[in-house]
This record gives structure tokens, C-alpha cells and sequence, in this order.
């Protein structure tokens, strides 16, 4: 059922940029500064596209400078994960070592984590 309504969201969106596309083919000129601007420091150059494909283009711009920046944005949490999951294998190793060199001691404390847990 998701995945019929996923197929039907897409062909829709298909459809309106290929609306917005054909309605949208007259070239326009882009330049990368005003004309004044670009005559004064002699970079004066225009390219000819048409309309959406700056549309498009405007879209897929956005779309990755927002993951670009979520990336950066989310480095100190997968920093934080990567160095709990070294210190996790870390205590494991350590315990791991614990239980091979005194089996024939017990000790409550990993009698307790030897025992099964309770589901719920």
C-alpha cells in the first residue's frame, strides 16, 4: 500500500516538473554580477538557459548546501557516538578479560550481568 502511494506521489511530482519545465522554456540571461559592477571589474560574462533549468538548478543548489550544513552540523554527534562505541568495546574487552581470569571467584557484580534479562 506505501509503496503504491509513493509510486502515485512521485509520477505526480514527475508530472508537475515536467509542466513546470514546458511552461518554463524561454531562454533568460544569467549573470553572475550586475552590469555595472561586472564592466568595472571586467567580468562581464552572460550565459543564455533556459528558465528551468535555473529553476531546477536553484532547487538542487538549495538542496545541497541544507545537506552540507545538517552534515556539519551533526559531526559532533556522530563524534560522540564513535567514541561511546570505542569505549563500549573497550569495557566489554575489559569484562571479557575479568570473567576468563577468576572463574572461580564470584563476584556479585557479574553474577549480575551474567544473569538473563527479564523481557519487559
Amino acid at each position: 500500500m506505501i509503496r503504491t502511494l509513493r509510486y502515485v506521489f512521485l509520477f505526480a511530482l514527475a508530472i508537475v516538473l515536467l509542466t513546470v519545465a514546458l511552461a518554463n522554456r524561454a531562454p533568460v540571461s544569467l549573470r553572475l554580477l550586475p552590469d555595472d559592477v561586472g564592466a568595472f571589474l571586467g567580468l562581464g560574462g552572460a550565459v543564455e538557459l533556459p528558465l528551468f533549468l535555473v529553476i531546477f538548478g536553484g532547487i538542487v543548489a538549495g538542496l545541497l548546501i541544507g545537506f552540507v550544513w545538517e552534515w556539519f552540523r551533526e559531526s559532533k554527534h556522530r563524534k560522540n557516538s564513535s567514541t561511546k562505541t570505542r569505549e563500549v568495546s573497550r569495557l566489554e574487552r575489559e569484562l571479557a578479560v575479568l570473567r576468563d581470569t577468576k572463574p572461580e571467584q564470584h563476584d556479585e557484580v557479574l553474577a549480575l550481568l551474567d544473569s538473563p534479562r527479564k523481557a519487559g
